[in-house]
């Protein structure tokens, strides 16, 4: 079985003159190399395609491939996390994680936190200012909290985020619609803990492996994950893997989300405690990171016992459980059962859906 790897390589665009924090959810050549050895090491073939525009290249010469794995976000536009799904659906070419409906969905925040609130699962109140006019139509208690609609890794976020009255919110919000060109989404501002849950499989498949607080350190830009912060991690954010029981509500709030909206094979779902200790959902990532050593989601799945060949294979297991392709076992029993047993996650990702089952 041949897989091809989708992916926007963030040197290649800094060389084409965009800027740190445009290519900033751009992988690294090292995340590529990491996937693709991984991919291998399962007995798979495997051929590097690139960005979307490489990709509808290759399409037209008549290239097909069995499963894309797929990590590539787009440069431009709601859509662009759904170019590279949707140019493989037009083709009948299967690949991982979610389809074009659920990215172009949920790279908007502020739909999404309304497809949530129809759900009936905790997000904070909020309003989408689209243009200046807007901001006087913002009828929420404050403080509130700003950030640009469809971005990530805290892009257009830093200690300003948080609004304290009407002058600050006019000005933020004018900031952040010129420099972004995007809505600015409002919410009502969380005072409590913050957590990122990881989330394997699809449907009724899907587990919540575990929840990582998000801990600011003294130095760090206060009371949000800034994109400075997000950035400079290492020295200014500590990530706890908890298990008391407000992570445990954070994690079956992020599952019924996950589920609810559709989202597949794998990601995170972002949650922050409001002032009743409950835990509200934020945003969710259908399209997570996946560097080995840096990603939340490989770390995450490092401190519950599942390497990062356990990882993708199961990723690559959900995707082909959708198309009925199937193969031998790939990870030897006895390692399996040898996991198991030294995992505190048991009960919550059971042990037999660490082995492909085709």
């Amino acid at each position: 079985m041949k897989i091809g790897i989708t992916y926007d390589l963030r040197i290649e665009y800094l060389a084409l003159g965009y800027s740190e924090e445009e290519t900033a959810e751009f992988d690294r050549p090292d995340t590529i190399q990491a996937i693709e050895n991984t991919l291998k090491e399962l007995g798979f073939k495997t051929e590097r395609i690139g960005h979307v525009r490489s990709l509808a290249k290759q399409l037209v010469k008549g290239k097909k491939w069995d499963l894309v794995f797929n990590i590539a976000e787009g440069i431009k536009g709601f859509g662009r996390e759904a170019q590279v799904p949707s140019l493989l659906d037009a083709y009948d070419i299967p690949y991982t994680f979610s389809d074009p409906l659920v990215l172009a969905v949920t790279l908007h925040k502020g739909m999404t936190k309304s497809i949530i609130r129809d759900l009936n699962l905790p997000t904070p109140d909020f309003a989408v200012v689209n243009t200046e006019d807007d901001i006087k139509k913002v009828n929420l208690p404050y403080p509130l909290f700003a950030k640009p609609v469809a971005e990530g890794t805290g892009k257009g976020i830093d200690s300003s985020s948080k609004i304290n009255n009407r002058s600050e919110l006019i000005t933020v919000c004018g900031i952040l619609l010129e420099r972004y060109k995007q809505p600015v989404l409002i919410e009502t501002f969380l005072p409590g803990r913050e957590f990122t849950v990881g989330i394997i499989g699809t449907g009724g498949d899907a587990v919540a492996i575990g929840a990582l607080e998000i801990v600011l350190k003294e130095i760090a830009q206060k009371d949000v994950y800034s994109y400075v912060n997000k950035e400079q991690c290492e020295e200014l954010v500590e990530y706890r893997l908890v298990e008391d029981s407000m992570a445990e509500k954070a994690k079956e709030i992020a599952l019924l989300a996950w589920r609810g909206l559709g989202c597949r094979d794998a990601g995170r779902v972002d949650l922050r405690v409001d002032s009743s200790g409950i835990p509200n959902f934020m945003e969710v990532n259908p399209l997570a990171g996946i560097h080995p050593e840096h990603s939340d989601l490989p770390i995450m799945c490092s401190l519950v016992g599942i390497s990062y060949r356990e990882l993708i294979q199961r990723i690559v297991e959900s995707a082909l459980k959708r198309i009925n392709i199937h193969v031998p076992s790939l990870l030897p029993a006895s390692r399996l059962h040898k996991v198991s047993r030294k995992r505190k996650y048991t009960e919550s990702v059971p042990a037999t859906q660490m082995v492909l089952q085709f």
